[in-house]
């Protein structure tokens, strides 16, 4: 790494910025056309998932816990962890009387239900069939082919993250009235990044948007706010590997590699005339400078605060995904 100068040395990651009025910066609405969007998100949409939904943290589902217990498209989930860390998912109603199995008891590995006693160790019995569920280290995935009604696929497409070893993740659930495509059109409309959000970014301008699917990223220049008069300048991509997944990478300045993703999962079904959609975002940061060694010494300090910056976000962009979805139900959707 070098200085300013030139020279090898410790840089600062900070650049002051002046003081500037919010409605002084340069509006974005001539280049975030609703046709692009709308195009981007169609493109997003037709992609395969393989049947897989996101369901939780990695952490939430722990060895010798209790069992934890979603609800995905209107479809019951219960999920656990044997003695060894296997994880185990499949349906949330236990199969004797429908008793519900997320308020049961993981006892030596196995699934007891509080109801009757009925013990399921994860294989088929009674009617119970599992679910094939992947866990990638962050987050856990569930396959739920009659809910995707896919060609199903042996693993979920997982983006490309730093190693395990190298980052420091923090995941962050929040829940909206609205449909996965909201979320994924919100991700993939960056211009509203300053103007939505003046408090973490500043100074952003979109310097190459998609053209179709063999460039399909919205790359981004921008800076992240330390303080009204601190930021982090870095540049970005936006890219939508799957219908409910958007993914923001940084690939060139401080924090090159870390990764944001969003993945948007229904909770109720598809006639249910107020959807519920689950956003669960992933932060996976990393850096190559030398104390960031020490700061993952401090994860579990550092956890908390990743998670109420993305919460802060996120209640600002499930106000914009609720919107659209009201929008859209309504037939007024502009554009």
């Amino acid at each position: 790494m070098k200085n300013r100068k030139g020279r090898p040395g410790w840089t600062s990651p900070l650049r002051g910025r002046g003081r500037s009025h919010w409605a002084t910066q340069k509006p974005t609405w001539r280049e975030a056309r609703p046709a692009l969007i709308a195009d981007s998100l169609k493109r997003a949409c037709a992609r395969p998932s393989g049947n897989w939904f996101v369901v939780a943290a990695s952490r939430d589902v722990r060895a010798g816990g209790r069992p934890c217990g979603r609800t995905v498209g209107g479809t019951e989930v219960v999920l656990w962890r044997s003695d060894t860390g296997r994880l185990h998912a499949g349906p949330g109603a236990c199969p004797h009387l429908g008793a519900p199995l997320r308020d049961s008891r993981v006892v030596c590995g196995t699934l007891v239900c509080h109801w009757h006693g009925l013990v399921l160790d994860g294989a088929p019995f009674a009617g119970w069939e599992p679910y094939p569920v992947h866990d990638d280290g962050v987050l856990v995935w569930v396959r739920l082919d009659a809910l995707g009604g896919e060609q199903p696929s042996q693993r979920p497409v997982v983006p490309l993250r730093p190693a395990a070893d190298k980052g420091v993740a923090a995941v962050v659930t929040a829940v909206g009235r609205c449909e996965p495509q909201d979320v994924v059109a919100n991700r993939l409309d960056p211009w509203h990044g300053a103007w939505f959000h003046p408090y973490s970014f500043a100074d952003l301008t979109v310097v190459r948007p998609p053209d179709g699917d063999e460039d399909d990223a919205f790359v981004v220049d921008v800076s992240f706010r330390v303080t009204s008069r601190l930021v982090v300048p870095v540049k970005a991509e936006f890219t939508a590997p799957g219908p409910r997944t958007v993914v923001m990478r940084i690939t060139e300045g401080e924090g090159a590699t870390s990764v944001v993703e969003t993945h948007a999962t229904p909770l109720t079904g598809a006639a249910d005339e107020r959807p519920l959609t689950a956003v669960t975002e992933a932060i996976v940061a990393a850096s190559d400078r030398r104390g960031f060694a020490l700061a993952r010494t401090l994860a579990p300090a550092l956890r908390p605060v990743m998670r109420r910056t993305a919460s802060r976000l996120w209640r600002d962009d499930l106000a914009y995904a609720e919107r659209r979805w009201a929008l859209r139900s309504a037939g007024r959707l502009p554009g």
